[in-house]
C-alpha cells in the first residue's frame, strides 16, 4: 500500500493558493513600510501623492496592500519620503529590532531608573563639551505650545530664543511654503541641517524651537539630541489640532476629512523618536503657567 506525501493530501495548501498568498503579504508589508514612512515625515496621503506625482487613488491602493504598483512609480514614493526604495521593500533590520527592544526594556524600568541609564549614556556620545548644558532644545508638533513656553523660558533664562523653521527661511531666502514647492521635502531637509549646525556655531546658549519632522532624519536629530537638552512638548491629538486652528490656521483640514487620522498616525509613528528626549512635557489639561513651571524646573534641574 502507497503512502501519500503531505503534498498529495487533502489538506495541502495548492501551489498557486500559496504564492498568491505570498503575494499578498508582500504587499501589505509593502503598504505598511510606505504608510510608516509618510508618518514618521508627517506628511498626509494628499502631500505625498503631490510630491511624488501619483494619484492619491493609487496611494490609497498601496497603503491598503490592495494594488501592484510599477518600480518606476515606487521609485518616485521614495524619493518623496527621502528613503531608498530597498527601505521599502526591506523588513525590519535585525539593528531595528535591538534598537525597539532596547527601547521596550528601557520603558519598563523605573523613571528614576531610566533618566540615570539615558543620562549616562548621553554622557558617553556627548560631542559637544559642556554646550549641551547651556542649550534647550523644544521638539514636537506644532499646537503643543513649543513657542509659547520657549520666548518665555528664554525670557526666564536671558538667552535669545530661536525658531529653526525662521532661520531656515532666512538662510533659503523664502519662506517654507515656497521651499517646499521649488525643493520639496528633501531639500528642507537639506536646509534644515545646515541652518541647525549654524545656529549651534553662533550660540553656546539658546531656547530652540524645532519643527517636529526633525526626528525623521536621523542624522540631524542626533546632532540636537547630542548639542542641546531636548525637551518634547507634547499633548494629545484634538489639542494639537484645536490650537492650531484656534491660531488661524486652517490649512490642516483643508480639503481633508482625514486630518485627524493623519495626526494620530503621525504622532504613534513618531512617538519612539519623540520618546528620546531628555525629558517630556506634558500640556494637555494644563495651563501655560503649569506647563512653563514644569519646564523650568527640567531646564533647571539638568
Amino acid at each position: 500500500m502507497s503512502v501519500k506525501s503531505p503534498s498529495d493530501s487533502f489538506f495541502a495548501v495548492p501551489s498557486g493558493v500559496a504564492a498568491a498568498s505570498a503575494d499578498e503579504g508582500f504587499l501589505a508589508g509593502l503598504g505598511r513600510r510606505v504608510r510608516a514612512s509618510r508618518n514618521r515625515r508627517g506628511m498626509t496621503r494628499k502631500m505625498l501623492a503631490a510630491e511624488a506625482d501619483v494619484s492619491e487613488r493609487h496611494l490609497a491602493q498601496l497603503e491598503a496592500g490592495d494594488g501592484n504598483i510599477s518600480v518606476l512609480l515606487l521609485q518616485r514614493i521614495a524619493e518623496a519620503l527621502s528613503v531608498s526604495i530597498g527601505e521599502l521593500f526591506a523588513d525590519a533590520t535585525s539593528a531595528d529590532r535591538e534598537s525597539s527592544a532596547m527601547l521596550q526594556r528601557l520603558d519598563r524600568l523605573p523613571a528614576s531608573r531610566r533618566r540615570e541609564i539615558v543620562a549616562r549614556f548621553q554622557s558617553e556620545i556627548e560631542t559637544d563639551g559642556g554646550a549641551k548644558n547651556e542649550r534647550v532644545a523644544l521638539i514636537g508638533l506644532r499646537g503643543a505650545g513649543k513657542s509659547t513656553l520657549g520666548v518665555r523660558l528664554a525670557q526666564d533664562l536671558s538667552v535669545a530664543f530661536i525658531e529653526l523653521d525662521r532661520e531656515i527661511e532666512k538662510d533659503a531666502g523664502m519662506d517654507l511654503a515656497g521651499i517646499f514647492s521649488l525643493y520639496g521635502q528633501a531639500g528642507y531637509r537639506r536646509f534644515e541641517k545646515r541652518t541647525l549646525e549654524r545656529v549651534l556655531a553662533l550660540h553656546a546658549r539658546a531656547v530652540i524651537s524645532v519643527g517636529g519632522g526633525v526626528v525623521s532624519e536621523r542624522e540631524t536629530y542626533d546632532r540636537l539630541l547630542a548639542s542641546c537638552f531636548t525637551v518634547w512638548v507634547k499633548a494629545k491629538p484634538e489639542d494639537h489640532m484645536a490650537r492650531v486652528v484656534a491660531q488661524g490656521d486652517l490649512r490642516a483640514m483643508a480639503e481633508n476629512d482625514e486630518a485627524m487620522e493623519d495626526l494620530r498616525d503621525i504622532l504613534a509613528a513618531r512617538e519612539p523618536l519623540y520618546g528620546m528626549a531628555d525629558f517630556q512635557l506634558e500640556t494637555s489639561g494644563d495651563s501655560v503657567d503649569e506647563s512653563f513651571a514644569k519646564l523650568k524646573r527640567a531646564a533647571s534641574a539638568h
